[in-house]
């Protein structure tokens, strides 16, 4: 069969919806007939990026995902690991950024409620969230109303929805423009025996719909999600969906509480494609049919047609399946939380989906080749050429390096974030103990010493002059962030931000950045239990730098022994742990303080993250470490200057006799290293320590004052260089 002679009538629809002319002939091929309206619907979100990964699924595939204390991996609505005690931790992180761009108070917000539902179907009670934001030039005349309203949606759901947002990142650049990054992370933890899963099972049982209402908010958002913007861009509105963190709150402890009894044979959120994706991979993954009554949804609106019910992204919704006889215990319980109950339909053995709406049969689908066989394209793939080496001596030296520090401090990307992570509750549930500011947030398992370290990362300016260098850091930092706190890190959760994958150099950036990330999750033992692809992240061919971005969780056996970032006393001594070479390629300095992104990033040698992480981590848990930091952008001084400033203390340092130029030991970005603050009594017996276990280790300085010294020049007070790094953000969010 060919696509030229049976495109049929519904050609042009089909276009619209997203499919290509082949896609449409395969669904054709399918169904043995020309699809109708809803049919071609439902094919074009499940065929969708969004939906189907069609072009990432490939090399999704080489991730390492497994390790022993992984319970669960991708493939499910998040990854779940064991943290001991009969318990696991649930997590996952998720894209929300076209709708963000859009609309993007709603469009934050019901990103966080998505990944919220994605956590607590799985058993799990959230405990955390996390978020990683990107936006555009501080000078472009979007960037601060995106800023305010995707904060605002961030911290409206999270807040009211009582989970605390704990930690994260934002930077600017100009390549996000025309399309930001919203990527949300949440973290629950479950008992061990008690996880649930999405495949549905058992012959004639009912499936049944909770949660609100369906109305016509969302329909075809997951292929506008598909899709790269043009100047229609601000048309999409009715795509974004509306969220509700009071109704998210009331699902959460009602799906908990129907949880605690055996009734639940699968659940699956409706989140991207809404009813249409649950009910097809519920079924799908199970090898069943299903039939249901589209009549029997509940919906807020009149008139809605199969194909509006099928398609609406409505928030606040799940679909299950129970245990026949079970349905009355279970409406009960959503009746006393005040939420909609209905039995939509039962599973048979079929292998299709057939939907009935007021007595017709709207859709007559088979289920397998739109759940688990959808198309996978290998796209032309143009590797891209890492730039060439900068070498440090080629880069002019500051005149004032107490200047170049301050500037640097205040610039966007290094500013700090207080006015957005202070619009967040992260105190709630009263469990937060390290806050957004750190390296990495830490949360205690409720009623036990542990606790779970958290992080978001990814350096989109080293992805873009090298993705393999790029994302072997991004996990790489991860793994610091985690470690500089004492955690021992046990998984990861991705969400990939790409450009249009039709475009080779943008397949070249992906493969890259996934090779790369596949190498550091192999040496550090570190796998991805879950995540997210976001491609099409592009307005008229201009691309997002590409942004990988990783959030890693690791786990504090005692939290006791938690390390911190501030300085904690007078006349200790700071250890620099790893070997500096002065790295400035693709540089904050070389970028803020020279004006240019010249130069390949730092290299990452894993061995080295492996071996000085375990050090570090081993200090740390022996006691022997005041504070910890990691160093990444800005370089040892950035490192050394947010200690002081945590801490409210200054510090002197002293650059080490070497080859490696002044401004490149203060601000180069190499990686594997640690600051950290020691007992001056203890500090010999670490650098002995250090020198036998082959980990490069030397004394920098000793803390005390109140300014900042570089061989005893170059004198800031820390007071000035806080109120510079406090000042940037609200005075920027404050202009007209």
């Amino acid at each position: 069969m060919t696509a030229a002679l049976t495109l049929g009538s519904q050609a042009k629809l089909a276009a619209e919806f997203g499919l290509s002319t082949d896609e449409y002939a395969l669904a054709q091929q399918i169904m043995g007939r020309e699809p109708n309206v809803t049919e071609l619907g439902i094919f074009s979100v499940m065929w969708s990026e969004h939906c189907s990964y069609k072009s990432s699924k490939k090399y999704l595939r080489e991730l390492p995902t497994t390790a022993p204390w992984v319970v669960c991996g991708p493939g499910e609505n998040a990854g779940v690991v064991d943290i001991g005690g009969g318990r696991v931790a649930v997590f996952k992180m998720e894209s929300h950024n076209h709708p963000s761009y859009i609309e993007p108070f709603q469009g934050a917000a019901t990103g966080v409620g998505g990944i919220l539902r994605d956590v607590f179907t799985m058993g799990a009670r959230p405990v955390a969230n996390l978020n990683s934001l990107r936006f555009g030039s501080p000078d472009h005349p979007k960037t601060r109303r995106l800023v305010s309203g995707v904060v605002a949606g961030i911290g409206g759901y999270g807040n009211c929805v009582g989970v605390p947002t704990v930690g994260g990142e934002c930077t600017f650049h100009p390549r996000y423009n025309g399309n930001i990054l919203v990527n949300a992370m949440t973290v629950g933890i479950a008992d061990k025996d008690k996880i649930f899963y999405s495949k549905a099972a058992g012959i004639g049982n009912p499936v049944v719909y909770v949660g609100s209402k369906t109305g016509r908010d969302g329909i075809h958002g997951a292929t506008m999600a598909s899709a790269v913007f043009g100047a229609d861009a601000e048309a999409k509105r009715p795509t974004v969906q509306v969220g509700d963190p009071f109704t998210e709150k009331l699902l959460i402890e009602a799906c908990l509480e129907l949880m605690a009894t055996d009734a639940i044979v699968a659940i699956q959120d409706m989140g991207a494609a809404g009813l249409t994706s649950s009910s097809f991979e519920m079924a799908g993954k199970g090898g069943l049919g299903l039939e249901m009554n589209l009549d029997d949804v509940p919906q807020r609106e009149t008139g809605m047609s199969a194909y509006e019910i099928m398609l609406s992204e409505s928030q606040e919704r799940m679909l299950m399946v129970l245990h026949e006889g079970r349905e009355e215990e279970a409406r009960r319980i959503f009746a006393k939380w005040e939420l909609d109950f209905a039995v939509v339909g039962r599973l048979n053995n079929t292998g299709r989906l057939v939907l009935r709406h007021h007595g017709k049969i709207e859709a007559d689908m088979p289920i397998a080749p739109l759940s688990e066989a959808s198309p996978v394209y290998d796209r032309p793939v143009k590797r891209t050429a890492p730039k060439p080496a900068l070498a440090a001596a080629s880069v002019a030296a500051p005149a004032d390096y107490a200047k170049a520090l301050r500037t640097m401090l205040a610039s966007p990307d290094l500013a700090s974030k207080r006015w957005i992570w202070e619009q967040y509750d992260h105190m709630v549930m009263a469990d937060t103990i390290q806050r957004p500011g750190g390296d990495a947030a830490v949360v205690r398992i409720h009623g036990t010493k542990s606790a779970l370290a958290l992080t978001a990362d990814c350096t989109p300016r080293y992805c873009e002059a090298d993705p393999v260098m790029g994302g072997r850091q991004a996990v790489a930092e991860a793994w610091r962030n985690l470690t500089a706190t004492g955690a021992r890190p046990l998984a990861l959760t991705d969400c990939l931000n790409f450009g249009n994958p039709q475009r080779p150099e943008i397949m070249g950036q992906f493969v890259g950045c996934l090779e790369g990330i596949a190498d550091a999750c192999r040496a550090l033992d570190f796998p991805i239990v879950s995540g997210n692809v976001s491609l099409y992240n592009e307005t008229d061919n201009v691309a997002v730098l590409p942004t990988p971005s990783i959030g890693g969780l690791g786990l504090l056996d005692d939290s006791d022994k938690m390390a911190t970032v501030a300085l904690k006393a007078d006349a200790s001594d700071l250890v620099l742990i790893g070997a500096t070479a002065g790295h400035l390629g693709s540089s904050i300095f070389l970028r803020e303080i020279t004006g240019s992104e010249a130069g390949s990033p730092p290299p990452v040698d894993l061995a080295a993250e492996r071996r000085n992480g375990d050090f570090v981590r081993g200090l740390i848990t022996a006691g022997k470490v005041r504070a910890s930091h990691d160093v990444s952008d800005g370089g040892l001084y950035v490192a050394v200057a947010e200690m002081a400033m945590a801490g409210r203390r200054g510090a002197a340092l002293t650059v080490p006799a070497g080859t490696v130029p002044l401004h490149a030991w203060l601000f180069g970005e190499d990686q594997a290293r640690y600051v950290l603050e020691v007992d001056p009594n203890g500090s010999a017996a670490l650098l002995e320590s250090a020198q036998k276990a082959g980990i490069p280790a030397v004394r920098i300085g000793r803390t005390g004052g109140v300014t900042l010294t570089v061989n005893g020049d170059w004198p800031i007070s820390v007071a000035d260089l806080r109120s510079a790094h406090e000042a940037w953000l609200p005075e920027y969010m404050s202009r007209q």
